[in-house]
């Protein structure tokens, strides 16, 4: 999400509570919400559903709230869905302050290709990083460009952004280059053939 995304999002206050409230909430285009953090009490909030939808694809949205008239930073720490139909059931929400650093999981983006007939095992899909509320980055991003078996690489070797602090055991698997079992099955056997021509050769001109 770049930065000139619009993440202002009017909130209405909710005094009302119960499952059956929740899902005319939803009915209406709205999704139930609370935002809590900093010692406050929680607060109950619905958000316009269709605009938070589209904020929240985003790992970690940072959302602008107008609350009554008042703006509040608000991190997404957690999204509940319907299991089936995949409809937003209910968001968490936790206040953050500019400038004040927090702990999230980012996920992790292979770019590059590794070397011809290797694949890429991608082992840790998000990393744990430390870092500012308002500087939260979309990715992390690994490059394998050329990488041959058996190289790998973790947490440690990840080039994090400016100010970001690693969370994760630098000692953490996050991406391994392996050679598939069939291509390496389909290797061994051409190198056995390969072997095996010189001698049935020998044979054959020892045979005339």
């Amino acid at each position: 999400m770049s930065q000139d995304v619009d993440t202002k999002v009017t909130a209405e206050v909710r005094t009302s509570f119960g499952k059956g409230f929740a899902r005319r909430l939803r009915a209406a285009g709205k999704i139930p919400a609370v935002i809590y953090g900093h010692g406050t009490e929680p607060v109950h909030i619905a958000l316009p559903g269709h605009q938070t939808a589209l904020l929240i694809r985003r790992a970690n949205a940072l959302l602008q709230l107008d609350i009554d008239g008042a703006e509040q930073l608000a991190l997404v720490k957690d999204v509940q869905k319907d299991p089936v139909h995949q409809v937003i059931e209910h968001i968490d929400l936790l206040v953050v302050k500019k400038g004040e650093k927090v702990h999230v999981e980012v996920p992790v983006t292979v770019v590059g290709e590794p070397f011809a007939g290797t694949i890429v095992n991608l082992d840790a899909t998000t990393i744990s990083l430390e870092v500012e509320a308002t500087h939260i980055p979309e990715h992390i991003e690994v490059d394998v460009e050329g990488l041959e078996e058996g190289a790998h690489i973790t947490a440690g070797e990840l080039t994090l952004p400016k100010g970001a602090t690693l969370l994760a055991d630098a000692d953490l698997l996050v991406v391994a280059i392996s050679t598939p079992a069939a291509a390496a099955v389909e290797e061994e056997t051409e190198e056995a053939e390969e072997a095996e021509a010189p001698a049935e050769e020998a044979e054959e001109a020892a045979a005339e």
